[in-house]
């Protein structure tokens, strides 16, 4: 006989968004909040960890209260606190583990220590339950990884970025390009009206066989191709208008394949049947299409997060808070977030 369901909230500040959310366990959405800082970081073209932290201060405990009203409960009917604790901004991370910790103490409820990596590569059970075991490919503006998952919370590392993150890497091409920050959104967009074989930008495979990335030289392809070899990129115009739709469908069929090639090959070595995309970048419209068209010439199935859970949220952090907390991984009150990816115990490093 089923026991009473576990309601978890979610908190996530790991790095621009301030979110939190109440799942019941593990997969259904009772509420969902986020509190976007986008306006606040656009002048800047990227996010500056003072302003987002001073935000998180104002914003986390009325986005919490938000979620728990929207869910229709009340603090004392949640069962535990999820909240992420690596990797991120120092600054971010540990004011949603304060605001977590304190929750756990005054409710007497258990807290999961989540990753935001794993969290992400759990985001599309919220939609449907996965099948296991998978590869999944995380690419967002601070990582871009392929992992292999067993469960929920036994997770290797296939691949990983040697440099710059695809996310990051879309933010710089919109720069150079005179688009929007973010940049992921505003080059799909621009891209659409644009001829994806106009210029041909590298695509960076490394040493045969590796499922490691490396987004750098696209971007200084796309610097000098907009203002010539000798251009620093700085003080310069961007390209004309008619020239951009153009350079932005180059751009990004360039790293789209990259991405493609790579995760088809990793989910093909592992021999599993279905691959994951997650994360902003799992947005992108023309990875998407490429990446279900390659997945299902080799017979894999291919699940995406919903738009809403591929960027940060705190529902992906409470579905998987859920699944620790079955395994056992309750975390005590003085654990400590970490800026960097622990690459131990869950997540470690595989064979490719």
């Amino acid at each position: 006989m089923a026991g009473p369901p576990m309601r978890i909230l979610g908190i996530e500040t790991s790095c621009d968004e301030t979110a939190a959310a109440v799942v019941e366990d593990g997969a259904r959405v009772l509420s969902s909040v986020v509190a976007s800082q986008e306006h606040l970081h656009a002048k800047y073209g990227g996010v500056v960890p003072e302003i987002a932290c001073r935000a998180h201060v104002e914003a986390v405990v009325p986005t919490i209260d938000q979620a728990i009203q929207r869910a229709g409960l009340t603090l004392d009917a949640l069962d535990a606190v999820a909240v992420t604790t690596c990797p991120g901004l120092i600054g971010a991370l540990l004011i949603g583990v304060a605001a977590a910790k304190t929750l756990s103490w005054l409710l007497g409820v258990p807290l999961a220590a989540v990753n935001h990596i794993e969290a992400h590569l759990y985001a599309p059970a919220l939609d449907a339950p996965l099948d296991y075991p998978l590869v999944g490919l995380i690419a967002s503006g601070g990582h871009t990884m392929l992992l292999h998952a067993t469960s929920p919370v036994d997770i290797a590392v296939v691949g990983t970025t040697t440099d710059d993150a695809a996310g990051e890497a879309f933010d710089k091409a919109a720069s150079v390009l005179g688009l929007s920050y973010p940049g992921g959104p505003a080059i799909d967009r621009a891209a659409r009206g644009g001829n994806p074989k106009a210029v041909a930008f590298p695509r960076t495979m490394l040493e045969p066989g590796s499922s490691d990335f490396s987004f750098s030289g696209i971007k200084t392809a796309v610097l000098y191709e907009c203002y010539g070899r000798n251009a620093r990129g700085r003080g310069n115009a961007p390209p004309p208008p008619e020239a951009v739709p153009d350079l932005a469908a180059s751009f990004q069929e360039a790293v789209v394949d990259v991405l493609v090639e790579k995760s088809v090959r990793a989910a093909l070595s592992r021999g599993v049947g279905t691959l994951v995309a997650g994360g902003g970048v799992a947005c992108n419209s023309r990875l998407r299409a490429r990446l279900a068209e390659e997945a299902a010439k080799v017979g894999l199935r291919v699940r995406f997060a919903p738009p809403a859970l591929c960027t940060d949220n705190a529902a992906m952090v409470a579905g998987l808070g859920h699944h620790l907390l079955t395994a056992g991984r309750e975390a005590p009150l003085d654990v400590t977030p970490t800026p960097y990816l622990p690459f131990s115990r869950s997540l470690r490093k595989g064979k490719v």
